[in-house]
């Protein structure tokens, strides 16, 4: 009877032990089924996206960089800042490293000096030479110069006698094109990315369109035929530095911005600090806001402009980041911070969750 009694107690306690482990695993499973139900990782047409609770977060992607490419433009164009331009007195500010023919027309048709513009290096030469450029697009044919190179020149341009028809807005003719077009030997060969001609669209303030007088858009065109638009950077200071937008070739979401400078850096006369941390030297220029306010430390901590709060949809380099290498270990720390928060922040949530304490 004893040694009967005794076997039960062993059997017993065999059976507790192993109702002990079931126990804990049956806590595990649990636990880890409520992990998998509260955060699930799915990579959805290449954008990872995490489901944590009731909410879907997606997680944040690599803000592209756009590539660098560097055009120099021998060529200025300015208008005066002053509130008396118009048709019979605009002055502006001209100066060239290169031999130019400048021709100035009033009234020219939208449609057909596009056209004109994607034509090849080859139809600028010729419609130059025969004294043919726009003909029979244009209202009126304006001031022609034949000038060499020289620094910054005022020149005073007037309409000639007689009114423009510009129509009612929205306008079907430019008020003013002014075309610098380099003067080329003929048996001369140009690069093909050189820069061979600048063509500036001019509003002038008028009673129908009281808009000031400025620079409606400025052209690029190289010898390759290429056409590019010319944008200007926002600097934090208010300044604004010319930049070149590829935004008619035909790889345009990937090519880069260009600046005017022959440096490829800012040259404003004092280092430009970025506006967020106030220590490193702003470097990137934001798009398609084009706000250059900020350093590659500080850049990947936002997904907005700090300017003007729109999204960051890409970027680009306008000076070197040589001091990327005093960051990059704070860049670390700093990731690896935000992640153990994060990753903390989402366990409280899920525990408050779970015991219905929200």
């Amino acid at each position: 009877m004893l040694v009967a009694m005794t076997a039960m107690l062993v059997s017993v306690a065999e059976f507790s032990n192993i109702l002990s482990v079931l126990a804990v695993l049956m806590c595990f499973c649990a636990m880890f089924l409520l992990i998998m139900r509260n955060m699930t990782v799915f990579w959805l047409h290449g954008e990872e996206l995490m489901f944590g609770g009731n909410a879907v977060h997606p997680v944040q992607q690599r803000i592209p960089q756009m590539k660098m490419m560097k055009v120099h433009i021998p060529f200025t164009f300015k208008l005066h800042e002053t509130s008396n331009s118009s048709y019979s007195d605009l002055r502006c500010t001209i100066s060239s490293q290169v031999p130019y023919t400048l021709q100035a027309f009033w009234g020219v048709s939208i449609r057909e000096l596009h056209h004109f513009l994607w034509k090849a290096w080859s139809s600028f030469q010729t419609a130059v030479k025969d004294d043919s450029l726009l003909r029979g697009h244009y209202q009126h044919c304006g001031l022609t110069l034949h000038e060499t190179s020289h620094t910054e020149k005022t020149i005073q341009m007037f309409m000639p006698e007689g009114k423009l028809d510009l129509g009612t807005p929205p306008r079907h003719c430019y008020p003013l094109v002014i075309f610098l077009i380099r003067d080329t030997p003929e048996n001369s060969t140009l690069h093909p990315d050189e820069t061979v001609a600048l063509v500036n669209v001019v509003h002038i303030r008028d009673n129908v369109c009281t808009l000031p007088t400025n620079i409606l858009a400025q052209y690029l065109k190289q010898a390759n035929g290429q056409l590019s638009s010319l944008k200007q950077l926002y600097l934090a200071t208010g300044n604004a530095l010319s930049y070149q937008d590829d935004a008619c070739s035909d790889d345009a979401s990937q090519r880069a911005v260009v600046l005017d400078n022959s440096s490829g850096s800012l040259n404003t006369g004092q280092e430009q600090l970025c506006v967020v941390c106030q220590y490193y030297p702003l470097s990137r220029a934001l798009l398609p806001c084009r706000h250059t306010c900020i350093c590659a430390s500080c850049f990947g901590k936002l997904e907005t402009c700090p300017m003007c709060r729109s999204p960051i949809k890409s970027y680009f380099c306008v000076r070197n980041e040589d001091y990327l290498a005093d960051c990059a270990l704070g860049l670390e720390k700093t990731g690896a911070s935000a992640k153990r928060q994060a990753f903390s922040q989402w366990i409280q949530n899920s525990i408050t969750e779970f015991l219905g304490l929200h």
